[in-house]
């Protein structure tokens, strides 16, 4: 790969004008990370496309000139997957930011890129429509980078994650060709789904530029429960008899104890300080249903020895209890100089085992780590309170890390529910997958990016 020369950027200017390359050193610095802690490199220029046909030209250049390409959008990606690659282009699509098309007929929202998660959600609330997955940086993320890192939330058990709302998107290729995947149709067969291939890519195989979403008709109510336990197995019971039952919450949420007293001394939430474990429960639906699944919920957190059970009286009530939960990684970051949000998934009657097994760890390796994370579907988040600048101290938290994945794999997890791998964790996939299913990802980054000028390094390393 050729390093970026001063023609090439010039090149760069009459694309997408002076005011859309930046390439001084100061005004670069936001650009040389994203949301994950003690992964820097520095950027050495960032472009600004307004169009798909300025995205195409300028991944026609940096094909001709073999530089790579590495695609950005709000910088709040958990993987390091934006951190740019030395001596390339961040491509930033901040300013494709259009909702082109909110289609109440056939319940679908066409959008570019670089529009922010929570605008996705209130263009499709005046045509009584919601857009379900809620990442919790829905308020600053943009949705090319939760489709491109299929991103979940909080409401994930009940409606699932950004893939099952993607229905089509426009796509530059490595080579600077223009392409659409997936259709406005609900049901499409036709050849291989290559939509689904580029949804959690990591920007290694397109730059997506418009996505076609799936949008769903707005619950008519919906009901909010806060159940406090002394002990996670209790709370893990819990769970496991509302599934059993038959009832799909939009939201299961837990917070572990070291959590519960980092947000009650933040957001003063009314939590119990003897809690063990803190569950969040939401039921959304039609209105007697959802009180009657509120009710069952409740009762079924009472049989499980929960120490308090409160019920949302209002939605300002609603909003308070929720703080619980979306306030938790806000809580957690006051208490060290440097926080680490992980993110591994197992199943969901390994729930207890693999929070026991990070507060094991947290001890032998005397570190301070809180786990919360989505109950419902076995998605938790150990969060390491350190600091990076201090060696000694990251290197027990890289050996603490490196045994919380190879645990999540043998109770049958995966090292990444909704993050990605990115450079955090592409040296812990081979233990996921067999020879053969490792070999067949780089097969396919081959086949798409033959130069590996896409977010090289990403997933895997860049040489396929």
């Amino acid at each position: 790969m050729k390093p970026l020369g001063r023609d090439t950027v010039e090149e760069l200017r009459t694309i997408v004008g002076n005011d859309g390359v930046v390439t001084s050193l100061e005004d670069l610095i936001p650009y040389g990370f994203d949301g994950t802690a003690a992964l820097k490199e520095e950027a050495v220029c960032v472009v600004f496309p307004a169009t798909t046909e300025e995205v195409a030209r300028v991944v026609r250049l940096a094909a001709t000139e073999k530089i790579p390409v590495v695609t950005r959008g709000s910088g709040t990606g958990l993987s390091g997957g934006s951190v740019p690659v030395s001596g390339g282009i961040v491509l930033c699509l901040v300013n494709l930011n259009r909702i082109l098309e909110v289609d109440s007929a056939n319940l679908t929202l066409l959008a570019e890129p670089g529009v922010i998660t929570r605008e996705i959600e209130d263009a499709a609330q005046p045509h009584g429509l919601f857009y379900p997955p809620d990442p919790g940086s829905m308020k600053i993320s943009t949705i090319g980078g939760n489709v491109a890192n299929n991103s979940g939330g909080l409401r994930g058990l009940k409606y699932g994650v950004t893939r099952d709302y993607v229905m089509g998107m426009e796509v530059v290729l490595s080579s600077g060709e223009i392409v659409w995947l997936g259709s406005q149709c609900v049901k499409d067969v036709a050849g291989y789904s290559l939509k689904d291939l580029f949804i959690g890519s990591e920007g290694t195989l397109g730059i997506i530029t418009k996505v076609l979403l799936k949008l769903l008709p707005r619950p008519e109510s919906r009901r909010t429960l806060l159940a406090s336990f002394g002990s996670m197995t209790d709370a893990a019971q819990t769970v496991s008899e509302i599934i059993s039952s038959h009832i799909v919450p939009c939201t299961l949420e837990f917070l572990d104890q070291k959590t519960c007293h980092c947000v009650e001394d933040y957001a003063q939430v009314g939590l119990p300080k003897n809690a063990t474990a803190v569950v969040l429960m939401e039921t959304d639906g039609p209105k007697v249903v959802v009180e009657e699944e509120a009710d069952a919920m409740a009762a079924i957190a009472e049989k499980n020895e929960a120490i308090s059970v409160e019920k949302a009286k209002d939605q300002a009530h609603a909003v308070r209890l929720a703080t619980a939960r979306r306030s938790a990684f806000a809580a957690l970051a006051r208490i060290r100089p440097t926080t680490i949000l992980e993110d591994v998934t197992v199943p969901r009657s390994r729930l207890v085992e693999i929070v026991s097994f990070v507060e094991q760890t947290a001890a032998k390796y005397r570190l301070q780590i809180a786990t919360f994370g989505h109950f419902g579907d076995g998605n938790v988040h150990p969060t390491v309170l350190t600091d990076e600048t201090d060696g000694e101290e990251m290197e027990r938290v890289e050996e603490a890390l490196a045994e919380i994945f190879q645990k999540t794999i043998e109770l049958g997890g995966t090292i990444t529910g909704e993050h990605g791998v990115g450079l955090a964790k592409k040296k812990f996939l081979p233990l996921q997958f067999s020879d053969a299913s490792f070999s067949l990802l780089k097969q396919v980054k081959k086949a798409i990016d033959p130069d590996a000028l896409l977010n090289p390094g990403k997933i895997f390393d860049a040489a396929i």
